[in-house]
């Protein structure tokens, strides 16, 4: 099977034959895996007892996500119960030739694939698919996601995610100070080094890691002046935060309407590494 030999984190799947198995492909970093993760997080408890397995599949899109301390303190952070294939290598991903984070694949309790799902939403469907399956009928699970977890404000976000390495780099962000620009990377050469995007979003994220340089303070400004009310769950009301592990940080969540916007993000130590900024 696709999931022999592979390492795991918390206990492994045990025998699967004759349950029915949701497999869920997600990345450390990744704002739509956040987002879908307390929907995940629900439905394997619930279902549980009926016969479903949920199987984690963390397949790294960055580099510094190879690290398997980092996919246990986010299985923490998430509350994940469930197994956790880590898939360093791609073996689970080219077996499903799967190319999505998030993604779900459902398989019968004779484990064939019969469906899947990529990406947010459609949580309803999923879910009536997971029932049908495992032959029960019930109120679908109520779920409400909090903090990095909560839903996009859609009807305000006209913002992407931005890449900021020089193989999929995008230009409208502003790098001001020392900076490298690597295939995949930003990294801060030198105290002082700021990074700037204009945005339209309740929620703005930067993917950060520090390296082997140890914790990095950093502070936050949105249009020149401290976050205040609108500041993230990664930083206070002043704009102070801390860079202390590879991961997706939370830099922005503006209450209330939405306009155009300018984050900047000052580093106040050489070595910060940034990948990329996703809304929400």
């Amino acid at each position: 099977m696709a999931f022999d030999s592979v390492e795991w984190a918390n206990t492994p799947p045990g025998d699967l034959r004759g349950r029915v198995v949701l497999v869920n492909f997600w990345t450390l970093t990744c704002i739509n895996w956040l987002r879908t993760a307390p929907y995940v997080r629900a439905w394997a408890q619930t279902y549980r007892a009926d016969g479903l397995t949920v199987i984690g599949v963390h397949t790294p899109e960055f580099t510094f996500e190879h690290s398997a301390s980092l996919v246990r303190s986010a299985i923490a952070a998430r509350g994940i119960d469930y197994p956790v294939a880590i898939d360093n290598d791609y073996k689970i991903w080219r077996s499903f030739d799967n190319h999505y984070w998030p993604a779900l694949y459902f398989l019968d309790r004779s484990g064939k694939v019969v469906g899947h799902q990529f990406g947010e939403g459609d949580y309803a469907s999923a879910e009536r698919r997971i029932q049908e399956l495992l032959g029960v009928t019930r109120t679908l699970v109520p779920v409400t996601g909090e903090g990095v977890e909560a839903s996009a404000d859609w009807a305000q976000l006209r913002s992407g995610e931005t890449y900021l390495g020089s193989s999929r780099g995008d230009t409208s962000a502003s790098l001001e100070g020392s900076w490298a620009v690597e295939p995949e990377r930003v990294v801060v050469r030198s105290a002082g080094a700021r990074l700037a995007y204009r945005f339209h979003a309740r929620d703005a994220h930067l993917v950060l890691s520090q390296g082997t340089d140890g914790p990095i303070p950093f502070r936050v400004t949105l249009d020149g002046q401290a976050p205040g009310a609108a500041h993230g769950g990664d930083v206070d009301a002043a704009g102070n935060g801390v860079l202390n592990e590879g991961r997706l940080y939370q830099l922005i969540r503006s209450p209330g309407q939405v306009s155009d916007r300018t984050v900047e993000i000052t580093f106040d130590k050489p070595g910060a590494e940034a990948y990329a900024f996703t809304f929400g």
